[in-house]
């Protein structure tokens, strides 16, 4: 009998990106069929698993074929497998959506391997793979492989982007713009230090003076600064809000299925460039950092120096 992980989104991108690649870790290491479900409505309004319509993956099942499925764990969600960890938190903790737990009781106990149940739901804000770290070193797949390494794996085969947003990259990606410097600046509901990219894009320029600039943010008064005040600045052309508002789930989103295809376009694009100029702080851009090591590129973290942000990120790797 098929035994399966079903993987829950919540979050931007980058969120359900690395979350989802440890659910596809914890599938590998339980032999069992990683299920991606999307239906969240985040990146669409119609219930649509929008993972199979964003990415060209291997063969998996419809999620909506598990939905009645009885053997599940946690037990909490039998009979509730059509809905997504936002649902279920509102309905029974609604006031812990922040809290850095409360995705442990959503979420198959990751410290036990030998679950029976025919469904086990992996839900998690962020990744967890440091949480496998006993199972990953018992596994020769797995044995001294670092987290980047597995990751990377996990994106080549599992997050393959569809044929449209492959093309956009090809476009923004292409050999005439060489050398090219990615940024990344995130500004909306999550805001980097604009200072210190201006000065690292500063530096990156004295070195590569004739280098085009990939700009990749959520805010137009971002890309107006940064177009201001740089030479050679491109931008895939994307709906931005015009209240500074974030971008996506946003009831003003003209198309929310081209937005979403448009911000993966921006983060492989981020993945292909010589350099990338980052803030680990957005896990939209440390998605990029993890395509980009592939090919050698060169990333900057500009807050690696920060001891309060070095700290929370250590707390959420084991949380």
């Amino acid at each position: 009998m098929s035994r399966y992980v079903l993987i829950k989104g919540k979050g931007g991108f980058g969120n359900r990106i690395l979350s989802a690649a440890t659910g596809i870790v914890y599938a590998e290491l339980t032999d069992r069929q990683p299920v991606i479900d999307w239906r969240d409505n985040t990146y669409d309004s119609t219930g649509m698993n929008v993972y199979k319509t964003l990415f060209d993956s291997p063969e998996m099942p419809d999620p909506e074929s598990l939905n009645d499925e009885q053997s599940v764990a946690p037990a909490l969600w039998r009979g509730r497998l059509g809905m997504n960890p936002s649902e279920l938190i509102s309905q029974f903790d609604p006031k812990k959506h922040s809290d850095p737990f409360i995705y442990r009781k959503y979420c198959v106990d990751l410290s036990r391997l030998d679950r029976e149940t025919t469904v086990v739901v992996f839900w998690s804000y962020l990744p967890k793979l440091a949480r496998l770290n006993r199972a990953l070193r018992a596994d020769p797949r797995f044995r001294g492989r670092s987290h980047v390494a597995i990751n990377r794996d996990v994106l080549e085969t599992w997050f393959r982007p569809n044929a449209r947003i492959r093309a956009k990259v090809d476009a923004l990606a292409s050999a005439d713009r060489r050398p090219l410097i990615g940024v990344h600046i995130r500004y909306t509901d999550r805001k980097t230090p604009l200072g210190a990219f201006e000065r690292a894009l500063t530096t990156a320029l004295a070195k590569q003076p004739d280098a085009a600039i990939f700009l990749a943010t959520d805010s137009g008064e971002v890309e107006r600064r940064i177009r201001d005040r740089f030479p050679g600045v491109f931008t895939l052309a994307k709906w931005l809000p015009e209240d500074g508002g974030r971008l996506h789930n946003n009831a003003n989103i003209p198309d929310a299925t081209l937005e979403a295809e448009n911000a993966l376009a921006d983060m492989w694009t981020l993945g292909q460039c010589d350099q990338l100029l980052y803030s680990s702080r957005s896990t939209f851009s440390v998605v990029s950092a993890i395509l980009g090591s592939a090919r050698g590129q060169r990333a900057l973290d500009v807050e690696r120096a920060n001891p309060l942000l070095r700290a929370k990120q250590a707390f959420q790797r084991y949380a």
